[in-house]
């Protein structure tokens, strides 16, 4: 699947906006990619997983022993990746603050770990994903994404496979352009700005 078909699939779910949106960082954009509304759609979900699932090199997939995704955006393409792998899938929340594994979930000693996302933006999550599946004794051996919106150069300790890489400007909240601010933004993520 190429990027110009993965962007097709977001237009053709109504999941590409454009407008004055605070993302899940904090940080301010004229684009947005809803990922939620890209894969309500379990067959779209199967397409982008299986293309995913097949961009990730055969070494390390073939070490893959389980998905783990960050809630609540992750999860649905966690699952999918984890079908599309042919391996489990679990997810990390934040009851109090920071990711947590939880409803009995578990990770054995070494267990080798993909932390699937839907959108890396700063790689915080994925960042935070890691931290919860290290205390928890698994070990992650990669990053996958649907979108990676700055082009691996976010700060984490494995460059993200994704199938689109969106090279969309974010400001701090304080550098926000004259003619972003002129717009009133909307939140439209899952997790309360920064």
């Amino acid at each position: 699947m190429t990027e110009e078909e993965v962007l097709a699939e977001f237009r053709a779910a109504g999941a590409l906006l454009e407008g004055h949106f605070i993302l899940s960082s904090g940080l301010h954009s004229p684009r947005y990619l809803q990922c939620a509304r890209v894969l309500m759609d379990p067959r779209r979900a199967a397409r982008l997983a299986d293309a995913l699932a097949a961009r990730i090199p055969e070494d390390l997939r073939s070490r893959i022993e389980i998905v783990v995704s960050p809630a609540m955006g992750g999860i649905v393409i966690g699952h999918e990746m984890a079908r599309a792998l042919g391996v489990e899938a679990i997810f990390v929340e934040r009851p109090q603050g920071r990711f947590e594994l939880r409803r009995g979930f578990r990770l054995e000693r070494g267990q080798k770990v993909l932390i699937v996302e839907d959108v890396v933006t700063t790689g915080l999550s994925s960042r935070e994903a890691a931290a919860a599946v290290r205390e928890a004794g698994g070990e992650v051996i990669g990053v996958a994404a649907l979108v990676d919106r700055v082009s691996g150069t976010t700060p984490l300790d494995w460059a993200p496979v994704a199938l689109l890489h969106l090279d969309a400007p974010a400001y701090a909240p304080d550098a926000v352009p004259p003619e972003l601010a002129a717009i009133p933004p909307v939140k439209p993520g899952s997790r309360k700005a920064l």
